[in-house]
């Protein structure tokens, strides 16, 4: 990672704050398939105390600093929590007033540039998080392979 990266990313509360879009790229396998490694970037924006951000992929920092951004799977009494679509168990929990921003679209490495209010975005959000554990367990399996399989053999 770059100097000028890090210190995007440590101000990233302050971009966001300001109204214009913020663009970075997705690491991790934790929001497989939806979102790959490495491959995409996401645009964030700020969202407001009051909207609704149940089912958006929202993104928070950790106390210990790291930048996570998962799905929100329930917003209560002012604590949100959140999981990522490739995770099967694990989920985290932060303040509504936390929630840094939202994931507004996402640029894949093609270009092309997808919106994640579309019906087609919601479409494969439900169809991935309506199937069995069972069965995401082992298309995660399988996923990550191709996606450490691409990283390796990338020019």
């Amino acid at each position: 990672m770059s100097n000028i990266e890090d210190i995007t990313k440590l101000h990233i509360e302050e971009l966001v704050d300001e109204g214009s879009l913020f663009v970075m790229h997705v690491t991790g396998y934790s929001m497989l398939p939806l979102l790959g490694y490495g491959d995409d970037r996401i645009v964030l924006r700020r969202t407001s105390p009051d909207e609704d951000i149940y089912r958006r992929i929202a993104m928070f920092r950790t106390p210990d600093g790291r930048i996570i951004v998962h799905r929100v799977l329930r917003v209560e009494n002012g604590m949100v929590t959140l999981r990522g679509d490739g995770n099967i168990i694990q989920c985290e929990q932060c303040r509504r007033d936390e929630i840094i921003g939202i994931v507004e679209s996402v640029l894949r490495e093609s270009g092309r540039k997808v919106s994640c209010t579309t019906r087609w975005w919601r479409i494969r959000e439900r169809i991935w998080l309506s199937q069995p554990t069972i069965v995401r367990r082992y298309a995660l399996a399988v996923l990550r392979r191709w996606c450490n399989f691409k990283r390796r053999h990338k020019k």
